[in-house]
């Protein structure tokens, strides 16, 4: 039969928060009520008729709580086949009850091995009684009720309410998935902690979802998985879309380069258009968009400062896609509102992953997120001529930025502001020309200018155009077998170069 009653309930759980309502309703339908130790405290002080499973089994709660309900009394009861009569025979034999819903969660082992706790303390975390009672149910769905998470009380208070202690077969079933989403998150958690990514395998779970409008574009579907709520608050606009996102990630990582002094970036198809770091946050706005203000329609703006009026009214003459602060003024929120669609994001402390994965052909890649990052200490002058304080400043910024840019890419910096970028290009030359082009398209001086490269020069015909652009400094990885030859030209341009051993390719 589709149409389940649901005459008895096995009730045991960790966490009860939201329970009380369930219980009262499964008393008022007169469901008989089967449960353990803290639990049936819990519905005993609600004055409800609760049944102790060791009257059920026989046999007491041991080993400290590891053995409660792992009895062929508990899982003959669950998995039991109500329409198969060999099954409804035994039970009838070993009188067993049939047991029609089980409410029960899991120890929070994620929770407290993020707390810092120590092994054994993690190890007790490890439920036993509880997937095998999740799992059981999930299987028996056609004529089982599981409930595996607190998440999913109000679902079934609702369900028992409107359908009167009723079921049928679709809201079992759907149950039914959910558990074993459950499950097998649950286990996914485990084994990462024993594997401490020894042993290479592949196993991810994220249970939280958001379904995006598409795509990377109309014809395809699109969902983010994750906590968007724990990353962000979210104050005004729109949904947040696949490409926003995109474009949000990369620039919450390069902002990460930037703690301390006001510094504002916009981006546009992953890679900054604008980047600068000034005194005030005002200056440090209008400089970061004079990078490139007409990449800048329609981009992604993010500071690391909180805006205040003056900097929102200039960023409300532009259009932008999304604006992103630690915080913002009344007044200037109030502003930047006056665009109806705008997404305004106030950034919270996350910690971000660690590690990045890509699906590729009929597997996935994955990697160390790029983490390394060089700074003055990290450089070492190959030339005859050492860069000066300021440029040294400098190629600080523009290897922070370079870093987080498409490759091929060479940036152009001065002053600590972005003075053009070439950027995703098939050489490393055409990258250094599309820059010349935009530094000249607008109006920046390159004399005087920093240059950074991605990777290694392969020929010294880099460092002879940016000579000739105006450029005086130079960060680079090196590791090129013709490294002398560029570094030679330098030396006798009077230019300044710096190696970093570190290379930043992002594809």
């Amino acid at each position: 039969m589709s149409q389940k009653k649901i005459k008895n309930a096995l009730i045991s759980v960790f966490h009860k928060d939201n329970l009380e309502p369930i219980i009262h309703q499964l008393n008022k339908l007169g469901v008989n009520i089967y449960s353990t130790g803290g639990t049936q405290s819990f519905i005993e002080e609600l004055n409800v008729a609760v049944t102790p499973v060791e009257n059920l089994t026989s046999y007491p709660s041991i080993l400290g709580g590891r053995v409660k309900t792992l009895h062929p009394k508990i899982f003959g009861g669950i998995l039991s086949r109500r329409e198969l009569d060999s099954d409804v025979a035994q039970l009838t034999e070993y009188e067993i009850p049939e047991i029609d819903l089980v409410i029960v969660d899991l120890y929070p082992f994620e929770d407290t091995v993020e707390s810092g706790a120590g092994e054994q303390d993690i190890i007790e975390k490890i439920d036993i009684g509880g997937i095998s009672l999740i799992r059981a149910a999930a299987k028996n769905y056609k004529d089982v009720v599981i409930v595996s998470s607190r998440n999913q009380y109000e679902y079934v208070l609702n369900l028992l309410q409107d359908k009167n202690g009723t079921t049928d077969i679709e809201d079992r079933k759907h149950l039914a998935k959910l558990a074993f989403n459950v499950s097998s998150h649950y286990d996914t958690a485990i084994f990462n902690w024993f594997n401490n990514d020894e042993e290479k395998y592949f196993k991810q779970s994220i249970t939280q979802s958001q379904v995006l409008r598409y795509g990377e574009n109309p014809h395809q579907e699109g969902v983010f998985y994750g906590d968007l709520e724990a990353m962000f608050d979210k104050l005004h606009g729109k949904e947040l879309s696949y490409n926003n996102l995109l474009d949000v990630d990369a620039a919450v990582n390069l902002m990460a380069e930037f703690p301390d002094k006001p510094t504002f970036a916009v981006l546009k198809h992953n890679n900054a258009c604008g980047l600068a770091t000034r005194d005030n946050l005002l200056d440090a706005w209008k400089d970061a968009l004079a990078g490139d203000p007409v990449s800048a329609f329609g981009g992604i703006i993010i500071t690391n400062k909180k805006i205040d009026l003056a900097t929102a009214e200039e960023i409300n003459n532009l259009f932008c896609e999304v604006v992103i602060a630690p915080a913002y003024e009344d007044a200037a929120l109030d502003m930047l509102k006056q665009k109806k669609n705008r997404i305004i994001l106030v950034q919270n402390k996350v910690e971000l992953p660690k590690k990045q994965f890509r699906t590729i052909l009929n597997g996935v890649l994955a990697q160390d997120k790029d983490m390394k990052t060089a700074n003055r200490n990290d450089f070492t002058v190959v030339t005859k001529k050492a860069p000066t304080d300021q440029e040294i400043k400098d190629l600080e910024f523009a290897n922070k930025l370079v870093k987080h840019t498409k490759s091929n890419t060479i940036v152009f910096a001065k002053n600590e502001q972005l003075l053009a970028s070439g950027t995703g290009q098939t050489s490393r030359v055409d990258a250094l020309k599309q820059a010349v082009i935009k530094a000249n398209a607008f109006g920046f001086d390159l004399n005087g200018a920093v240059m950074a490269s991605d990777a290694f020069f392969p020929f010294p015909d880099c460092v002879e155009l940016a000579k000739n652009a105006g450029i005086t400094a130079v960060v680079q990885p090196g590791g090129s077998i013709k490294d002398q030859e560029s570094i030679d030209y330098c030396d006798a341009n009077d230019m300044a170069m710096v190696t970093t051993g570190i290379r930043h390719f992002r594809h």
